[in-house]
Formats: structure tokens, C-alpha cells, sequence
């Protein structure tokens, strides 16, 4: 695996390092509000004792009211990211430094083709190994060809391992939270969505809570920080996680005849999956740039419409 001092990682450690310290500062700020809270709550308590029994019913009446949610801003269950921006991932170099043997290549261009040619779906775990190790290696990559115009990217969060978190259902959270960002706050999805992959918990272990989801989300800056949380820690796209997950284990998967998720992460570059090494960008840019340079010779040229000649009258 990768280390994060991988050149080809668009951000820098410092960039890391200033969301982490933001959300450490902004759970700090929720801890002292929750103590503030409290206080209060154990003043009134007494007052409230006799409406117990009333509360508990209506809020079993509203849970099992509450209608399923989906998520805006997506497409066959994915987020396409439009632009990936350095204030978001951060900016590194293009060229490593000559003392760094863990130097890989620069992005390559892909061929000229038309609009959409090269449709690119990244099937991500939050909990993943592998999704970190491919988000490490090749996201700069996309990012470039993102700008470049050259391929659609779009990233679609799924929930294979949710028994994987000592019980606290991981990956389901981490995935109804991105769909959060997506609805809420579009553009702050691809700066959420790389933090949670280079950040990944143990597999294992109980991972992030919702609070801290939430956390790592206003410090990526998202818009509407509150109604973000909100949504993150009221679990609102949960159950599409789950059926999302099911339709893509279901498939086919978006541009494939048969393809369906069978691990994460799963990529498809125009219907055809991905099968090397999750940690070598030439590798699958190489792949990448087959699959496009087929595109592009099997785009029929436009034939030229005949320019029609005049005939000169007799004199």
C-alpha cells in the first residue's frame, strides 16, 4: 500500500493535516456546546418527567412514518465530479523531486474523443483498503483528466462492509454521510469523499462516528454546515445506502451489459472492468488510455457536406 507521502496523492500533507485540525477544532466546539446542553437539560428534567411516556410514542409513530430519502445531485446512484479543485484536494507538484524514489509519472493526456467517451465509475467502501490504496494512487490522475475534459468520473459510495465495524455499521454511515454532502453541499463532495478514503479507519474496528463525520465535513467547508450535520448525524440516507449497494450487487452496473459489484473498489471505464493493481497509476492509466484510443478510432469523421457549384451562364 501506498505510503501518504505517495507523490501521485493530490493533496499535501499539510493539507491533511489543516481538514484534520479543523475538525478537531470543530469537534472541540461541539463537546463544550453538548456540556452547555446537558446543564440545561438537567435543570428542566424534572419539569419534563410527566411527558415521557407521550414522547416515546410519538417519536415510535414518526420513526416508523418516516419516509425513505434520496439524494440529490446524482446519477445511477453516483456523484460525477465536475471539477476537482486544489483549494479542495490540494496541489503537489507536477514534476516529483529527483531525491524521491517513490516518484510516479505525471498524469498523461488521453486521446481527443468525443464528449463522454471515456466514462469512468469508481465504486468506493469507505472502510476499504483497497479503495484508500486506488484513491491514493490515481486520484491526481483523474483530477487531471477531469480538468482536461478528457473523462466523466463519477464515484459511487456502497456499503459492502458494514458487519466489518465492531458493530457500529461503518461503512453504511460514511456512505449515507457522503450522500449528504452530495445533496447539500455538491461541490464539497469530491474534498469529502478524498478525505474519507486517505483517512480510512481499520478494517474492524468502530470507525468514525457520526460526529465526526460531521466534523470532517464542515472542515472541508461545506455550505449549510448545519443542515449537513443534521443530516449525517440523523442517519437520513441510510437506508438508500443499503438499497443502493443492492441494486449495484444486483447490476449491471452504469455503461456495462453484466458487469455488478462484486468488491470495492470497483472501477468501469466505459463498461469494461478494471483488473490490475489498485496501486499502480501507469498501470491503469495505460488501461484507461487503450480503452480511449478504441474510442476514438471507432468515431466515425463527419463526412463534409459538398459545397455546391455554380454554373457559369453561357455567353
Amino acid at each position: 500500500m501506498s505510503s501518504d507521502e505517495t507523490p501521485n496523492v493530490p493533496t499535501t500533507r499539510n493539507s491533511r493535516e489543516a481538514v484534520r485540525e479543523k475538525a478537531q477544532q470543530v469537534h472541540a466546539q461541539q463537546s463544550r456546546a453538548r456540556v452547555i446542553r446537558r446543564s440545561v437539560l438537567g435543570v428542566v428534567a424534572v419539569l419534563v418527567v410527566g411527558g415521557i411516556a407521550a414522547g416515546v410514542v410519538w417519536a415510535v409513530s414518526s420513526s416508523a412514518s418516516k419516509p425513505e430519502l434520496t439524494p440529490s445531485n446524482m446519477k445511477d446512484d453516483g456523484v460525477v465530479l465536475r471539477a476537482v479543485s486544489a483549494e479542495d484536494t490540494g496541489e503537489i507538484p507536477a514534476t516529483p523531486t529527483p531525491d524521491d524514489a517513490t516518484a510516479t509519472p505525471a498524469p498523461t493526456a488521453l486521446p481527443t474523443v468525443a464528449a463522454g467517451a471515456v466514462d469512468i465509475h469508481v465504486y468506493v467502501d469507505y472502510l476499504s483498503p483497497g479503495a484508500g490504496q486506488f484513491e491514493r494512487a490515481n486520484a491526481r490522475q483523474l483530477a487531471s483528466w477531469i480538468d482536461q475534459g478528457a473523462a466523466t468520473v463519477a464515484y459511487h459510495p456502497v456499503a459492502l462492509l458494514t458487519a466489518n465495524s465492531s458493530g457500529t455499521k461503518y461503512s453504511l454511515r460514511a456512505a449515507a454521510a457522503s450522500a449528504c454532502v452530495a445533496s447539500l453541499s455538491n461541490d464539497k463532495f469530491a474534498a469529502y469523499n478524498h478525505e474519507l478514503l486517505l483517512s480510512q479507519p481499520e478494517l474492524d474496528t468502530a470507525g468514525k462516528s457520526d460526529e465526526e463525520l460531521a466534523d470532517i465535513a464542515v472542515a472541508v467547508g461545506v455550505e449549510r454546515p448545519k443542515d449537513v450535520r443534521a443530516c449525517i448525524q440523523g442517519k437520513d440516507f441510510a437506508s438508500w445506502a443499503k438499497d443502493a449497494t443492492a441494486r449495484a450487487l444486483e447490476g449491471p452496473l452504469p455503461g456495462s451489459k453484466d458487469l455488478v459489484l462484486n468488491g470495492a473498489p470497483t472501477i468501469v471505464v466505459n463498461g469494461r472492468a478494471y483488473v490490475g493493481a489498485l496501486d499502480d497509476p501507469a498501470e491503469f492509466s495505460q488501461f484507461v488510455q487503450d480503452i480511449a484510443s478504441d474510442a476514438y478510432f471507432s468515431t466515425p469523421s463527419p463526412t463534409p457536406t459538398p459545397t455546391p457549384t455554380e454554373t457559369v451562364p453561357a455567353s
